[in-house]
């Protein structure tokens, strides 16, 4: 499998779980306003190797998750920012070009430490 993407967790918003009901984490560089950092998964900003396409897979939690869109500006947020919202829906199409949808799944906050990566196998 080729690394895409990696990245880990360094902290965690106290509002993330918030998000849970509505199936979607937002990453975001340590360097995050204030006022966003609380409802965000707080990652190093790392480079990405190549395209994130359509059927690659983002692992969190040590789970794999099939990616099925992904929005204009993921690249780019991701790499300049580690901005991106994941979005566990299954949607094909991805509505907002800084979103990342994954296959439909229940999701947990993970842990300070876990290891994101994103795989093309």
């Amino acid at each position: 499998m080729q690394t895409v993407y990696q990245t880990k967790i360094n902290r965690i918003g106290s509002g993330v779980s918030e998000f849970l009901g509505e199936k979607m984490f937002i990453l975001f560089g340590d360097n995050a306003p204030a006022e966003l950092a609380d409802y965000c998964l707080l990652i190093n900003v790392n480079e990405i190797n190549g395209e994130i396409e359509q059927g690659d897979i983002l692992v969190l939690n040590d789970k794999e998750y099939k990616i099925t869109a992904v929005g204009d500006a993921v690249k780019q947020n991701l790499g300049s920012l580690g901005h991106i919202t994941l979005k566990f829906d299954g949607s094909e199409i991805s509505q907002l070009p800084g979103t990342l949808n994954l296959e439909n799944a229940d999701i947990q906050v993970p842990e300070v430490g876990t290891r994101v990566q994103i795989l093309r196998k």
